[in-house]
C-alpha cells in the first residue's frame, strides 16, 4: 500500500506538470490546445531514446523539451495568426500525426513494440546520509506545497470577500474551504507515507522526490512569469488582443512564446511519464491524456497555477478512491461498466463545481470573460 501511494504522488506530480503547460497556453494566453499529449509524447520518446544511446539524463530531458517546443513553433507559426478554432483543429491533427508516427515507425521508435530498459534517474542504493538528505528535501517540498495552498486559498477568500451583493459568495467560500481542507489532509497523508517509503528506499521513492523538486521549480518560475509584465500581457491578449496591439505589443510573438513554453513543460512531463512507466508504448499516449489535463485545469481554476496543482491532487485522489471503492459495489459486472461510471461521476463533479464556483476552485471570478 505504501508503494501505491508513492506511485499516486508521482502521477499527481507528473500530471501537474503536464497541466501547467496547458494552463500557460489556455489559462494565460487563451490558446485552445486539444492535442497537448503530442508534446508529452515527444518528450517521453526523446528522453528514452537518447538515454539508450548513452546521452546523460539531463541532456536527454533538455533535448525532449527542445523538440516539444519545436513542435509548438511549427504549429504556432502556421495557426496563431488565424482564429482560435483553427488552432484547436490543427492541434488535434498534429497530436494524432505524432501518435501514428511513433506507432508505425519501427527503426527509431520500435513501433507497437515500444521502448524498454532505458536508464532511470536515482536508480541507486543510497547510504543513510543520502536517505536523510532525500527525506529533508521531501519535507521542504511538502511544506512549500502546504504554504502555497494556504496562500492561494487565503487570496481567493479575500477576493470573494471583496465581491459585494453576490448571492453565490457564501456557497463559493464553503466550496473553497472544503476543497482546501481535504487537499491539505491528502498532502499530509502522502507526506507521511513518503517518509515511511524513503526509509525503505526504492527507485520510485527517488523518482517521487525528483519530480516534486522539479514541479516546485517549474511552479515557482511560472508564478514569477505570471505576475510579471510578460504574464500580464498574456492575460490581456487572452481577454482582448486588440488592446495589446494598440499598445504596440507583438501579439503573435507573445502567443508563440506561450505556446512553445507550454509545449516544453509538457515535454518535461513526458520524461517523468516515461520514467514512471519504465516502458513506453504508443498506446500510452492516447487523446484521453489531453482531456484529463483539461479536467485538471478547469477543476482547479483556469489561469491559476496553484489551482492546477490542486486540480491534479483532487483528480488523482478521486481516481484512487473510486478504483478501490467502486468494485465493492454489486452494480458493476465488468471493468468497462466501472470505467464508464467513473467518467460519468467526474463529469457530475465538474457540473456541481461549475454551479458553486464557475471559475474553478482557485480561479478568479473576474476572469470569466475569457473567450468572449
Amino acid at each position: 500500500m505504501a508503494d501505491y501511494f508513492v506511485s499516486l504522488t508521482i502521477w499527481a506530480a507528473v500530471y501537474s506538470l503536464f497541466a501547467l503547460g496547458l494552463n500557460l497556453q489556455w489559462g494565460f494566453a487563451g490558446l485552445i490546445n486539444f492535442g497537448h499529449v503530442a508534446f508529452m509524447t515527444l518528450g517521453a520518446y526523446t528522453t528514452a531514446l537518447l538515454t539508450l544511446q548513452g546521452v546523460p539524463l539531463i541532456l536527454a530531458v533538455l533535448a525532449g523539451m527542445t523538440i516539444a517546443a519545436g513542435l509548438g513553433l511549427l504549429i504556432g507559426i502556421s495557426t496563431l495568426r488565424l482564429r482560435e478554432d483553427y488552432l484547436a483543429i490543427v492541434t488535434i491533427g498534429g497530436s494524432e500525426l505524432i501518435r501514428l508516427i511513433v506507432l508505425n515507425e519501427e527503426q527509431i521508435t520500435k513501433g507497437a513494440f515500444g521502448i524498454q530498459r532505458y536508464p532511470l534517474p536515482l536508480d541507486i542504493t543510497p547510504n543513510p546520509l543520502e536517505k536523510i538528505l532525500l527525506i529533508l528535501v521531501f519535507t521542504i517540498v511538502s511544506i512549500y506545497a502546504l504554504w502555497q495552498l494556504w496562500k492561494s486559498i487565503q487570496r481567493e477568500w479575500q477576493d470573494s470577500e471583496n465581491i459585494v451583493g453576490k448571492s453565490y459568495k457564501p456557497r463559493s467560500q464553503k466550496t473553497l474551504l472544503i476543497c482546501g481542507i481535504l487537499t491539505a489532509i491528502v498532502i499530509i497523508a502522502l507526506y507521511l507515507n513518503g517518509i515511511i517509503s524513503l526509509a525503505e528506499y526504492d527507485y520510485k521513492d527517488g523518482l517521487m522526490v525528483f519530480v516534486l523538486v522539479v514541479l516546485a521549480i517549474i511552479y515557482s518560475a511560472l508564478e514569477f512569469l505570471g505576475h510579471s509584465p510578460w504574464g500580464r500581457i498574456l492575460k490581456a491578449i487572452r481577454e482582448d488582443e486588440t488592446i495589446p496591439k494598440v499598445l504596440g505589443k507583438n501579439v503573435f510573438w507573445y502567443k508563440l512564446q506561450a505556446f512553445m513554453l507550454g509545449g516544453a513543460i509538457a515535454g518535461l512531463a513526458g520524461s517523468f511519464f516515461a520514467w514512471q512507466l519504465t516502458t513506453i508504448y504508443p498506446t500510452n499516449f492516447e487523446p484521453i491524456l489531453t482531456f484529463t489535463a483539461w479536467i485538471i485545469v478547469i477543476l482547479g481554476g483556469s489561469g491559476s497555477n496553484a489551482g492546477t496543482l490542486l486540480g491534479a491532487i483532487i483528480y488523482w485522489t478521486y481516481d484512487s478512491l473510486t478504483r478501490f471503492a467502486l468494485p465493492l459495489l454489486p452494480f458493476f459486472t465488468n471493468d468497462s461498466q466501472l470505467g464508464s461510471f467513473r467518467i460519468m461521476v467526474i463529469g457530475l463533479i465538474l457540473m456541481i463545481l461549475m454551479r458553486s464556483r464557475p471559475q474553478g476552485i482557485l480561479g478568479k471570478k473576474e476572469e470569466l470573460t475569457l473567450g468572449r
